[in-house]
């Protein structure tokens, strides 16, 4: 099969994966490498410098021996099969960055053959991309659950950030699911990885910085809606990640319905809904000091669809506010909605300099249509209509309909047009 066969193939298998972000990497190379990962991250993503940035994301396979029932690429399933040799990615890889087309790579597999061969492939080919090419841009390396632990650990030599995707929430659901799977297997390399990063980020070698071991950290994903947990037992799992690992991120897939099984629901579409609202109370309990068991309880395990998981707490405890923006805690200034993060650091600042009024928050990045209903202002309230639960509950609701559907974007338009790329300079 030739190359861009195989290309159409794999980087179109690779778009059900999304545990990725932007890089975070300060990995350091000599004058003449190729690439810089600092500013790298992931396929249409964002840096932290606010750049559509991109990768090209593909599988070295998908010919898999696993028959997990919600996989597209399960063995049982008839698809068109393709696998790279790892000499074809590092030649992709360099090429399509000599052409700005991508920052890096992320790479994943299906489970060819065993894992510890897949895993001996994907070294192969990071390996071959820093020592052959010297490409030192960004590279993403997924972990394969049942490998040999020293094949993962050194893969995290070559790789800026590495992830194992447990998939599913539960122990059971993956008996269900995926039976050849099993906790174990995917957590080994999730508690190895945790535990050799926390060591190299102390360890100081002769030459006086870190040894590089995954420099941007690990991250994962979980399936939603493909198994019958509630968001709460979603974000309990997530914050027990987050707690016991360290993961710099849990990626949420809303379950796409490639096949047709019993044991899993039927849906015309993804949850992307449900999605959006994980993501949203996701980012509360990592930057807002938030906890899982505050934004959801046993009688009500769902997070709601029409508000905002911040906004839904707020409305659930009215005895917080109203919230005095010139006295509050950083803490108690972020969990009034319309205040983010940036804007009550701009309100800490501030007001050590004047007090603060409505009309000044407005400039500091506060959402004033929601937050005026929540703070006082030099002792008064910014909102003077006082708008009862239901009234204020609409106020409240997002009208903005997420349910359609949203295809990834292509990386290229015609792979026949890139010309073979044997010398240049990089950027």
């Amino acid at each position: 099969m030739e190359i861009f066969a195989k290309l159409d193939i794999l980087s179109a298998a690779a778009k059900y994966d999304v545990s990725c972000s932007s890089s975070g990497s300060n990995r350091q190379g000599a004058w003449n490498w190729l690439g810089k990962p600092h500013i790298s991250g992931i396929c249409h993503s964002w840096s932290n410098d606010g750049r559509c940035i991109s990768l090209l994301k593909i599988l070295l396979s998908n010919d898999c021996i696993f028959d997990c029932v919600y996989c597209v690429n399960r063995i049982s399933n008839d698809i068109p099969r393709a696998t790279f040799t790892p000499r074809e990615i590092a030649d992709l890889t360099v090429n399509f960055y000599r052409r700005n087309y991508i920052e890096g790579l992320f790479l994943s597999s299906a489970v060819f053959r065993s894992p510890d061969q897949t895993m001996e492939l994907l070294l192969e080919t990071i390996s071959i991309l820093r020592k052959a090419h010297k490409f030192n841009g960004y590279i993403h390396t997924k972990a394969i659950p049942g490998a040999s632990m020293d094949l993962i650990l050194h893969a995290g030599l070559y790789s800026d950030r590495m992830s194992v995707n447990v998939e599913l929430p539960s122990e059971r659901s993956l008996r269900i699911l995926a039976p050849q799977k099993n906790f174990g297997s995917i957590f080994n390399p999730i508690n190895s990885l945790s535990r050799k990063i926390a060591e190299t980020r102390v360890m100081v070698p002769k030459k006086g910085r870190p040894e590089y071991f995954v420099p941007a950290g690990q991250s994962t994903q979980l399936m939603i809606g493909a198994s019958p947990e509630t968001d709460l037992d979603i974000l309990d799992f997530s914050q027990s990640l987050y707690r016991k690992y360290d993961l710099k991120r849990v990626y949420y897939s809303a379950y796409v319905p490639v096949s047709s099984d019993s044991r899993l629901p039927a849906i015309s579409c993804p949850p992307l809904l449900r999605e959006h609202r994980l993501y949203q109370a996701d980012w509360l309990l990592r930057y807002y000091s938030f906890q899982a068991e505050e934004l959801l309880d046993p009688s009500d395990q769902f997070l709601s669809t029409d508000l905002d998981p911040k906004s839904a707490w707020a409305l659930r405890h009215p005895e917080f506010f109203p919230v005095e923006i010139n006295t509050a805690s950083y803490n108690e200034l972020l969990r009034v909605p319309g205040i983010g993060v940036l804007s009550s650091r701009r309100i800490m600042r501030e007001r050590q300099l004047r007090s603060l009024g409505a009309e000044n928050l407005q400039k500091m990045g506060v959402v004033m249509k929601r937050a005026r209903y929540f703070i006082l202002c030099n002792g008064h309230r910014a909102e003077r209509s006082r708008p009862g639960f239901r009234e204020l509950r609409d106020i409240l609701a997002t009208s903005r309909s997420l349910a359609g559907r949203y295809p990834q974007l292509e990386l290229f338009i015609n792979h026949r047009e890139m010309l073979p790329a044997t010398t240049g300079r990089g950027r």
